[in-house]
């Protein structure tokens, strides 16, 4: 499995693994295999404990884990910044080591509230290239000129973060151009690849999120 289309040549995503709903093993090993780099909210690490399975980082306040003991090749950084959620932690972190390519997983589920701000807190980075992984889709933040092949009837969904304005499709069952969406008002859920072939989306303001489904 490739990890996602952002990543450059010889350029390696870090992984990070939240505290949401898990993923299929299947699905986490098989991102694991391309993210080399593996940063853990605290929330997760005794679920990945019990699976036999050792982040390089562990972040924030610490306070809930139960197996401390049996870290070997873990770091474990304590941050009670109560300004910024775990996750954001853990971009702050990677983003400071210069690691810009980021993978997540176990960001959704469980509860809702964490789930949107989760998605929402993807804009707050526009320098990185993060992509969130789920069970049944990927989301990431588009950039201004995205073009990719699919197949005739991917699942695709158009999601503002705010607003997005400016949106041209080209091969998509209901093209946009020049539209504007917003989020609450007006999205772009329940699209799809209208042949297999390449998929243009541009748009010229605001952040725009794509999410491709499996089912």
């Amino acid at each position: 499995m490739s990890s996602h289309h952002y990543v450059k040549e010889g350029q390696e995503p870090a992984l990070i693994i939240a505290n949401g709903e898990m993923c299929s093993y299947e699905l986490l090993v098989s991102i694991m295999e391309w993210c080399p780099y593996v940063i853990a909210l605290d929330g997760a690490y005794d679920r990945l404990v019990s699976m036999q399975i050792s982040p390089d980082i562990v972040i924030g306040d610490l306070d809930s884990l139960q197996a401390l003991e049996e870290a070997m090749h873990t770091q474990f950084i304590k941050d009670e910044n109560q300004e910024n959620t775990d996750l954001e932690k853990a971009i702050d972190y990677l983003l400071s080591k210069g690691r810009t390519d980021i993978n997540i997983v176990w960001s959704t589920g469980k509860r809702l509230d964490h789930t949107l701000n989760n998605i929402a807190t993807l804009a707050k980075y526009p320098e990185a290239k993060i992509v969130v992984y789920d069970n049944h889709s990927k989301a990431f933040i588009l950039p201004k000129t995205y073009i990719k092949f699919y197949d005739k009837g991917t699942s695709l969904s158009l999601i503002p973060l705010h607003t997005a304005k400016g949106i041209s499709t080209e091969n998509l069952k209901y093209n946009l151009k020049k539209d504007a969406l917003e989020f609450g008002k007006r999205s772009g859920t329940s699209n799809e690849a209208a042949t297999s072939g390449k998929v243009s989306i541009s748009y010229s303001e605001g952040t725009l999120a794509l999410i491709e489904s499996t089912d």
